[in-house]
């Protein structure tokens, strides 16, 4: 796809805006989603379909991926091609433990100092309470997380499988998404997952079924590398994709259609069909919320307007937001964490708070991701 013109007073790149863009969507959704009970979350993209703004972020941290690393695996040598994925998982690992710890201290205190028992028990924080060491073990470990900072840790784990990723997509692209499914597939037979410490069960992000969603933005970001597309852009595929959505849409939103389309997959499942099949389970990638971000990101990949959209100057704050995705995602979650404290502390569910706090945190993130940016740019440009 050729380069396009960035809009007046943009950076310059020869990105594709729609990657930014969207990540920074994600980014702006999800946090949204972490300031509970504020009138805003309505308008998020959960409301709207099986998927969220989770599966977003993973398909295009896969494709991502596959924009930066494959070329290291054809240029370097093999060890330091994995080094540059595996250093980004180092990255990754270290910002989660950052966000982790700061947001204890911010719960905690929330607690300490202004009364706010609640946030002794929210957010997975009880487990600590109970055993802090077996707790703090688990932290490092990545086998104990706090909820709303649990998705650093499963692109982490992804990035760790990169590399033999990419090695067998350079070979035979189709080979390595068949890999791919078949490892989801077997997830969801085996229930597989990474085990949690101290407590029970496993990591609600699972790796194991993610690294489906991942591989298939991996392998899209590879093809468009080569200028080429994963899937052809051809008119029947486009209104089907648009079929499925508007299908998924009323089944959300209308009744009459929701309640025997539920019982149709309760059915499904009582009569032994998979579960990753016929359920919504976020943990395992369920079938129909993939399938629902795969046919929303076909049907958006396939419109003009879409790549105007992306590249206006008006959305240019969300795109320097999807530019600098892991500083604004580690800022917007401890912004999160400090707003649902104040929620416990002081407010109690004010709406009018919840939607102030919810603007003030998006304009620091647009405004840190503005800084970001500046300092990026070389001393004369500044």
């Amino acid at each position: 796809m050729p380069p396009t013109k960035a809009p007046l007073g943009a950076p310059a790149s020869t990105r594709d805006p729609r990657l930014d863009f969207f990540r920074g969507l994600a980014l702006v959704m999800i946090f949204i989603n972490h300031v509970p009970g504020n009138p805003l979350e309505t308008l998020t993209s959960r409301n709207f379909g099986f998927s969220d703004a989770a599966e977003g972020f993973v398909f295009m941290s896969g494709m991502a991926a596959g924009l930066a690393y494959p070329a290291a695996f054809v240029c370097l040598p093999l060890w330091r091609a994995v080094a540059k994925c595996w250093g980004r998982a180092w990255t990754l690992y270290s910002v989660h433990l950052v966000i982790s710890v700061i947001s204890l201290a911010i719960m905690l205190g929330a607690a300490y100092w202004f009364g706010a028992d609640q946030m002794r028990t929210l957010n997975n924080v009880a487990p600590w309470i109970r055993a802090p060491e077996k707790a703090t073990i688990g932290i490092a470990t990545l086998g104990h997380q706090f909820g709303y900072i649990n998705i650093l840790p499963m692109y982490a784990a992804l990035l760790v499988m990169t590399p033999v990723m990419i090695l067998i997509g350079q070979r035979n692209i189709w080979v390595m998404l068949g890999g791919s499914f078949l490892l989801w597939v077997i997830t969801g037979e085996a229930r597989l997952n990474m085990p949690a410490f101290p407590n029970e069960g496993g990591w609600f992000f699972n790796p194991f079924a993610w690294q489906f969603l991942f591989v298939i933005g991996l392998a899209t970001g590879m093809r468009l590398k080569t200028g080429e597309r994963l899937c052809p852009n051809v008119t029947w595929a486009r209104w089907l994709s648009l079929a499925v959505l508007v299908f998924v849409l009323a089944w959300v939103k209308i009744g009459v259609i929701r309640d025997p389309c539920n019982a149709a997959l309760g059915f499904l499942q009582d009569h032994g069909w998979p579960f990753y099949i016929v359920s919504f389970d976020k943990t395992f990638l369920a079938a129909p919320r993939l399938l629902h971000l795969l046919a929303l990101v076909y049907f958006l990949s396939t419109q003009r307007w879409v790549m105007h959209l992306s590249a206006s100057r008006w959305v240019w704050p969300v795109l320097l937001m999807g530019r600098f995705g892991l500083a604004c995602f580690a800022l917007g979650t401890v912004l999160s964490i400090l707003g649902q404290s104040i929620q416990a502390a002081l407010i109690d569910g004010t709406w009018v708070f919840d939607m102030g706090y919810v603007f003030l945190g998006l304009a620091v993130q647009m405004a840190f991701a503005r800084v970001k940016w500046q300092l990026a740019k070389p001393p004369a440009e500044r």
